[in-house]
């Protein structure tokens, strides 16, 4: 494949759902080692574009696909597939039970004889995965590999399948730091073999690292396709939101006043020892450092999740014994943790029943739930934090990443939680999600919360933390204020990445 030719153009592209027009003349064009990031909000209409492109959906009249330069109309995903267009999504779409070899050959394997070929099944994912320089045993389960792994290997797959474009869908949502390093080699590999390669992410930081071109995407409809080294962040995001960068961290801060929670001295053996810091009600208290530095676990501990070795906690400036995360709830400690989706969430589960979820006990009595009493709440606090959706009843799963979070919020309003611990609350939404979330936590500052962020994107936790805790290798390197952290009027942003790298 000649570097620069034309795999895939699609023009004037529109896709109507009963009363929505989720897209309105949508044209993108992406070629043999391009690398073109396709950046919205959400409802932008990035998913849709994808799921035409993929043959999920059908496209409306009047719109046009050509790959390689011949007009093409793809009416199913295996379809898309045959034609060279393959799929990596946040989620690994891949049956976990059998082995990497087997999801290679899914509904495919070689038969001799009427005996399966499991020699050349695993001989050929085996030099597959080589070429790319991935090292798993093809002969592995793929519940066995971690989620890094199991990325790589979906791609692994994807190639086999001899795809020629080859869409990314929010990668690095799930990755460890040190994955996505890896993650970003194998794409520029693909670059050099001449893929054409579209990527969705809400990191602005990836695009410019990784990407060659952006096609920005507002409200369904297409706004324009540059060259990344042609424009800045702010730029990027005023023309996905009409916002600029600056804009997104300016929230009210509340003069701080009680102390709300102090830990002293806590340690848990060989993974983070002797911390100690206080968080005042109305005050946010950043941490930040880098993979394996601690922070979560803390957290963890704080909660009940994980027990620690010695130190002591401190509600309202008495000692608690926390054993366990309900004992925690009732404290009024609310954990927001960073995979929602697994442990935040009932994803099939409606609005409703999760916004109750922890505090079912303040509206049952002998086991039985007030049923208009359940439906109260649940409409109570999806006007009160604005709560995207058609009704309460609606599954978890069909809400945007932004409003995910915002349902557990309201789950921890609901147990009328006083202390809050966002770990990663912005993980996998979009920037106008991001400052949804962000005037969350300013009501919430002003309602009397003291708030713990726990962020590994520094802007974001410079940009909200009145303090933040650094750490590296399960230690406190330093706890430094606001004025500590800007320099001339600008965030430090160096001093803190030393500090987290132990380098003081």
């Amino acid at each position: 494949m000649e570097i620069g030719q034309e795999l895939i153009r699609v023009e004037n592209v529109s896709k109507t759902f009963p009363g929505v027009k989720a897209l309105n003349n949508v044209n993108l064009t992406v070629r043999a080692g391009e690398i073109h990031a396709l950046v919205g909000e959400n409802g932008a209409g990035k998913s849709t574009l994808i799921k035409v492109l993929t043959g999920a959906h059908q496209m409306d009249s009047g719109g046009s696909m050509y790959l390689e330069g011949k007009e093409t109309h793809i009416s199913n995903p295996a379809e898309a597939k045959a034609l060279g267009i393959g799929a990596v999504y946040q989620d690994v779409m891949m049956a976990p039970h059998l082995s990497v070899g087997e999801n290679f050959f899914l509904g495919k394997l070689p038969y001799k004889n009427g005996v399966i070929q499991w020699k050349k099944v695993y001989q050929v994912t085996e030099e597959t995965l080589k070429s790319l320089n991935i090292d798993v045993d093809p002969r592995s389960k793929v519940r066995d590999l971690t989620v890094g792994l199991q990325e790589m290997v979906s791609i692994a797959k994807i190639i086999h399948e001899h795809a020629k474009v080859i869409i990314f869908d929010e990668p690095t949502a799930l990755l460890a730091t040190e994955e996505v390093g890896i993650l970003f080699n194998l794409i520029r590999d693909l670059k050099l073999k001449g893929c054409g390669i579209i990527y969705i992410s809400h990191r602005m930081e990836e695009i410019f690292e990784l990407c060659d071109t952006v096609t920005v995407l507002k409200d369904g409809g297409y706004v324009d396709t540059v060259a990344v080294n042609t424009v800045d962040e702010n730029i990027l995001i005023s023309m996905m939101v009409g916002r600029k960068l600056e804009e997104m961290y300016s929230i009210k801060h509340a003069p701080p006043s009680d102390i709300a929670l102090e830990v002293r001295n806590l340690t848990r053996n060989k993974v983070f020892e002797d911390i100690s810091f206080a968080v005042r009600k109305g005050e946010i208290l950043g941490f930040y450092g880098l993979v394996g530095s601690g922070r979560t676990e803390i957290m963890r501990c704080i909660t009940g999740a994980d027990k620690f070795d010695k130190g002591e906690i401190l509600i309202d400036g008495s000692n608690v014994k926390i054993h366990n995360p309900k004992s925690s709830i009732k404290k009024g400690i609310a954990f927001l943790t960073e995979d929602r989706k697994h442990q935040g969430l009932g994803m099939n589960l409606s609005i409703a029943t999760n916004i109750n979820l922890a505090s079912y006990d303040k509206i049952s009595r002998s086991g039985i739930i007030n049923l208009k009493k359940e439906k109260a709440r649940a409409e109570h606090f999806r006007n009160e934090i604005s709560i995207k959706t058609p009704s309460i009843q609606q599954r978890i799963s069909n809400l945007s990443g932004g409003n995910q979070q915002k349902v557990v919020v309201a789950k921890w309003l609901a147990c009328q939680s006083d202390i809050f611990i966002f770990d990663e609350p912005t993980v996998g939404v979009d920037v106008g999600a991001k400052v949804e979330i962000y005037h969350l936590v300013e009501e919430l500052l002003h309602k009397g919360a003291a708030i713990i962020m726990v962020s590994s994107y520094l802007p974001e936790v410079m940009g909200l933390a009145d303090r933040i805790l650094v750490m590296s290798e399960g230690r406190m390197i330093g706890l430094v204020g606001r004025e500590e952290f800007e320099k001339d009027g600008h965030m430090d942003e160096e001093r803190l990445v030393r500090m987290a790298s132990g380098i003081v």
